[in-house]
């Protein structure tokens, strides 16, 4: 059995001597100590359809699509993937945790052999801590990643953004924002205190720079509150103030939910956003109620503070919530997605047995098909997961989360 513990120390020590363009060449030098003749680091393009390749001096490889290729299937599935026709060949997840970043290639004369596995993932796993820590450092990652050139709208918005997928042994967060390059007005965030979720979801109104800088200071003002210790009445209460007093004529909506872990009882303040959906046992049971505040920013209009709706969660529920670029997206002869085809779509996903983030993948490129690429408005979509202890840990399978 390959150790790779060689290997991984080497790469720990030298990886922060050079930036992040040096690293495809240091992985490279690295691969003879665990057998292989080249490793190669893929890394998904903004839109999540392209696994671009981080090539050094002497390496050539195409991108290869998500949709339609092995390596595409590794990053799908977080399952390692071998061709029958190529046994020299291995694609494995780069994972981070669970945020799904690309796939590592290693081409070994052992790449058949399944007992490579477990050396395969823990090369992949420190790779991905690696490329996290240094990519900061410069800006190959980021260029690699883009397609297309990013409006300075969608720039600050990205800047601001958590990881998209996050999970524990008992929680799954995971997002997906459109359209990658001109985005503006959505944005999300979450944080985990203690036994506490804390996920915030707006939509600023206006488009470009303009909703961009709202969306920054609307996530900002949230994130000052909850680091505050303030409630969540008096956490929407501190961002409609800041919207009024910083952007007077504009306003958000927004989601602001916690989630409590040990109990999983959910709390909900809706300001005047659509509303969120609640999954059981595969399909979408109910809408939860709202809104229950006016969209942040207009809080001044009424007397009534904002109210929170309590809801008691069943282990393995889920929380589906969106923006109305998702439901508003219109089809060639002005069709609206809607609400039942998201519904629909959603729970063909869940009894298909996707993970969660190859569902909000699948789903916002459908979204994105249906109005023929051309997006009016952004579209985001946002799964919130409980599935406490007891549970079966199947789910875990699905995240990655530990390899052995």
């Amino acid at each position: 059995m390959v150790d790779v513990g060689e290997m991984v120390r080497w790469l720990q020590l030298n990886a922060p001597r050079g930036g992040p363009d040096e690293l495809s060449q240091l992985v490279a030098r690295a691969a003879p100590a665990i057998d292989a003749s080249e490793i190669v680091i893929y890394l998904a393009d903004y839109t999540q359809s392209l696994l671009v390749p981080l090539l050094g001096a002497g390496l050539v490889r195409d991108e290869l699509s998500i949709e339609t290729t092995l390596a595409g299937r590794a990053f799908t599935n977080l399952d390692i993937q071998r061709a029958p026709d190529n046994p020299d060949r291995v694609w494995v997840p780069l994972l981070l945790g669970c945020e799904r970043m690309g796939v590592l290639e290693i081409v070994s004369p052992a790449a058949a052999d399944e007992t490579l596995d477990g050396a395969a993932w823990e090369v992949a796993v420190n790779i991905a801590q690696i490329l996290v820590n240094r990519r900061l450092y410069g800006d190959v990652v980021e260029r690699m990643r883009r397609r297309l050139p990013m409006q300075v709208a969608a720039e600050i918005v990205w800047g601001l953004l958590p990881p998209l997928t996050f999970a524990t042994d008992d929680l799954v967060i995971t997002a997906i924002l459109e359209p990658c390059y001109d985005v503006g007005g959505d944005i999300f965030d979450y944080a985990l205190n203690d036994d506490v979720l804390s996920v915030g979801l707006f939509d600023t109104c206006g488009h470009g720079i303009k909703a961009s800088t709202l969306a920054s200071l609307v996530v900002s003002a949230y994130r000052n509150a909850r680091r505050c210790g303030l409630d969540l009445v008096d956490t929407a209460i501190s961002i409609d103030r800041w919207v009024r007093s910083e952007h007077p004529n504009f306003f958000a909506t927004g989601l602001l939910i916690e989630l409590d872990r040990q109990t999983g009882r959910l709390s909900v303040i809706n300001a005047g956003h659509p509303g969120a959906m609640l999954l059981r046992d595969g399909k979408a049971i109910r809408e939860l109620p709202g809104p229950t505040a006016l969209p942040l920013g207009l809080g001044h209009l009424s007397a009534r503070r904002p109210r929170v709706h309590v809801e008691d969660l069943h282990p393995g529920d889920r929380i589906l919530a969106y923006t109305d670029g998702i439901t508003d997206a219109r089809s060639a002869d002005g069709e609206q997605f809607g609400l039942d085809r998201l519904v629909d779509f959603v729970n063909r996903a869940l009894n298909d047995g996707l993970p969660s983030p190859e569902t909000m993948r699948r789903l916002v490129r459908a979204v994105v098909g249906y109005q023929d690429d051309k997006l009016e408005d952004d579209a985001t979509a946002l799964f919130v997961e409980w599935r406490p202890p007891h549970l079966p840990l199947a789910h875990l399978r699905d995240l990655a989360a530990t390899r052995s």
